[in-house]
């Protein structure tokens, strides 16, 4: 557990449960026992709420858009999986609930607002709501990916690889960029998995675009990835490319065989 998750978690201690037993687990680890040398994460998974927190107040339909997930990004994270037979992690809540790639004291890891949409539900949280948030969503599925890179396992883990999409418009802006690779000073996965994409000579590639893990959008690469010295990288795909079953396959592919020519290019 890092420093800045202890207050939260010590905060929680006699919170009321959040999680009932009808609502799934807050994370799923899918071929947990997969011989490959990647680890996977998707950390916006999933756009489920726990039936304690209804709708957060909103529209049904508003669920289904990229503010409550990274729209395809599960599903390319599961043939990846397979295709490298790695563990993968995936979040089991939306990011509404709580963001599981923000550090508990970033303002937006219970957003109040997100792409101009208000979050009825997230306004005025006592400390004790936001705490069950983070001690039954957040923390669990960070301490998931824990048990695995600290396991004990033959071969050890070469590279972890975060999994995520973004909406080809932001704020009025539209984002030429199909796929990107979000990397902070270590550019031993980034660098060759660029240069992979850009030899295709038909992706556009992103460098720390859309956003930058400069900038803090990269808490859970930096935790687990950064902080252990393991190669490590963020990956980011245009929504509206693998809003369909096709475009999943498609772009896990190319994707896939850039991360390939990434892992290769790995000390054995």
């Amino acid at each position: 557990m890092s420093a800045n998750a202890e207050p939260a978690a010590r905060e929680a201690d006699g919170a009321p449960a959040l999680l009932g037993p009808a609502d799934p687990p807050p994370l799923t680890v899918v071929n947990a026992t997969g011989r490959g040398r990647a680890l996977f994460v998707c950390d916006h998974a999933s756009n489920r709420l726990p039936a304690a927190l209804g709708t957060l107040g909103l529209a049904g339909d508003r669920l289904q858009e990229h503010i409550a997930w990274d729209i395809g990004a599960a599903a390319v994270a599961d043939i990846l999986s397979g295709r490298f037979d790695a563990p993968l992690v995936k979040s089991g809540y939306s990011r509404l609930a709580i963001d599981c790639n923000r550090n508990l004291a970033d303002e937006t890891s219970i957003p109040e607002m997100s792409d101009g949409v208000p979050i009825p539900g997230n306004r005025n949280l006592n400390g004790t709501e936001a705490a069950a948030r983070a001690a039954q969503i957040m923390l669990p599925y960070h301490a998931g990916i824990e048990r695995l890179l600290e396991g004990e396992r033959d071969p050890p883990f070469h590279a972890f690889v975060s999994v995520h999409s973004f909406t080809p418009v932001f704020d009025g802006r539209r984002r030429p960029w199909q796929v990107s690779a979000l990397w902070n000073r270590d550019g031993r996965l980034a660098l060759p998995f660029m240069a992979a994409l850009v030899a295709r000579g038909d992706v556009t590639v992103g460098d720390n675009q859309p956003y930058s893990a400069r900038n803090n959008f990269g808490y859970t690469v930096h935790r687990h990835g950064e902080l252990r010295d393991l190669p490590h990288l963020l990956v980011e795909i245009r929504q509206d490319l693998i809003a369909d079953p096709e475009g999943v396959i498609h772009w896990a592919a190319v994707v896939g065989d850039a991360l390939a020519a990434a892992f290769d290019s790995l000390p054995p």
